[in-house]
């Protein structure tokens, strides 16, 4: 598995360089399926995440025993720059993540969390700069209604599978879930993408009308498989 010293040194300016957009289309092109959610959105500003992937996986209260307060134990064992993604099955009725992981999530270093379900706090992550991606906002506590099955553990987010160590990159358009073992082709196709896409659109700025641009640059069968 990659380390953190490793992707940041390797992928980290890359991937903050490229929108999610981009990287959906790469992987398109590429023909791996199921990496891109919808729904999953800054709860406050227009933050991005980028980073390994730390998991939790949630379930219902009862299900099964509850050995520690969710979130602890994957921020404890964070490393800076991670990311940490929370399977909570799209529950928009019942919160698992607030002000007090946030906080110590942030003096570990993750650079963000990205819920598949929803938070809370987020006037308090917004005040000390957390970055919050959700698909809701709620008030309700987590004590007596969700409780953290496992973590450091295979989860999904939508229909995106998402490992321990996976790539998230998380922006306004969604999220963009990478396998570790594809990230070099894939950020290499997303920066040839986004550099034709922006070679279009300066031909634009430039005069030159959007049915010439599109001849020119082949734009429908751009993202053909490879």
């Amino acid at each position: 598995m990659m380390n953190a010293s490793e992707f940041d040194t390797q992928f980290r300016d890359r991937l903050n360089a490229l929108a999610t957009s981009n990287l959906s289309d790469a992987l398109d092109s590429l023909g791996i399926a199921h990496c891109a959610v919808a729904g999953i959105t800054p709860r406050w500003g227009r933050t991005k995440v980028v980073g390994r992937a730390v998991t939790i996986k949630m379930t219902a209260a009862g299900a099964v025993p509850a050995r520690a307060h969710l979130g602890i134990d994957a921020i404890a064992h964070s490393q800076p720059g991670d990311v940490i993604v929370i399977d909570n099955r799209g529950d928009l009725h019942n919160n698992c993540w607030g002000e007090i992981l946030a906080l110590g999530a942030k003096l570990q270093g993750v650079s963000g969390v990205v819920v598949d379900g929803a938070a809370r706090d987020v006037d308090a992550c917004e005040a000390f700069g957390f970055p919050v991606h959700a698909r809701g906002t709620v008030p309700i506590t987590a004590r007596g209604r969700i409780v953290q099955e496992d973590w450091n553990v295979p989860v999904r987010l939508g229909d995106a599978p998402v490992r321990p160590g996976d790539v998230i990159v998380a922006d306004v358009n969604g999220v963009i879930v990478i396998p570790i073992e594809r990230l070099p082709e894939v950020v290499t196709a997303a920066e040839a993408i986004m550099a034709k896409e922006n070679a279009m659109l300066e031909a634009m700025r430039a005069g030159e009308s959007i049915l010439e641009v599109d001849r020119r640059f082949n734009y429908e069968n751009m993202l053909r498989q490879k």
